[in-house]
């Protein structure tokens, strides 16, 4: 197994481990079904999508394996991933909080919908994988990076925000919450600021990006924005 394998798989594995240790601290308990089923469908959907690449692109695992606030090269970017970093942990601690103070009762229904939107935001992430090889998880460009216009950047031109947007969305539901959305508020205009200062750069930077930008009307949501 190669050095990038196992690096990813390590990452992985330190992110469940994280993950789980947040909600079950935080929930006073770790009888918290919801929250196991959500650790569950993340380790099988990052585990497929990484062995995906391990497969197909490793030279994309490994530029999507450097990411964080800290991998960023501006100043904003830093600022930016570091909100966003800063509202997903806020989407796990207060639907855990939620839970262990019974401040909402969330149908199972609803529950089950959020696993659901769950691994539809991570099967569109996906998607993008395997269309865009150049998906980096910084704001930067690539050498050889070209303009993508296939596939779901055909319906809008950041398909990869809009995945994850669907997932951050679910999460509450899938745990459980309704209080959960509150961090998920707080998100939301750091990666819309975030998204709106990558066009400025691939615009200035990507050739042909402008025309695309003509050509495709919708940045996130198809016949909305």
């Amino acid at each position: 197994m190669s050095s990038l394998n196992v690096r990813a798989w390590i990452s992985l594995v330190v992110l469940e481990v994280v993950l789980a240790a947040v909600l079950f601290l935080c929930a006073g308990t770790t009888r918290y079904r919801q929250g196991w089923i959500y650790l569950l469908l993340l380790f099988l959907m990052a585990a497929g999508i990484t062995l995906d690449l391990m497969r197909r692109d490793p030279a994309l695992l490994e530029r999507r394996m450097k990411g964080g606030p800290a991998a960023e090269p501006r100043p904003l970017q830093r600022f930016l991933m570091l909100g966003a970093s800063a509202g997903f942990f806020g989407l796990i601690v207060i639907p855990a909080l939620d839970f262990r103070y019974k401040w909402s009762s969330v149908p199972v229904a609803l529950v089950v919908t959020g696993d659901v939107l769950f691994v539809l935001g991570f099967l569109l992430i996906a998607r993008v994988y395997r269309e865009n090889t150049f998906t980096s998880a910084t704001i930067s460009i690539a050498d050889g990076q070209r303009v993508i216009s296939s596939g779901p950047y055909a319906m809008v031109r950041h398909p990869m925000y809009a995945g994850a947007l669907v997932y951050l969305a679910s999460t509450p539901l899938a745990l459980g919450s309704y209080w959960g959305f509150l961090a998920l508020i707080f998100i939301v205009p750091f990666l819309v600021w975030r998204l709106v200062d990558e066009e400025h750069l691939l615009v200035r930077e990507l050739p042909g990006y402008a025309d695309y930008r003509r050509e495709v009307r919708y940045r996130l949501v198809p016949f909305v924005w």
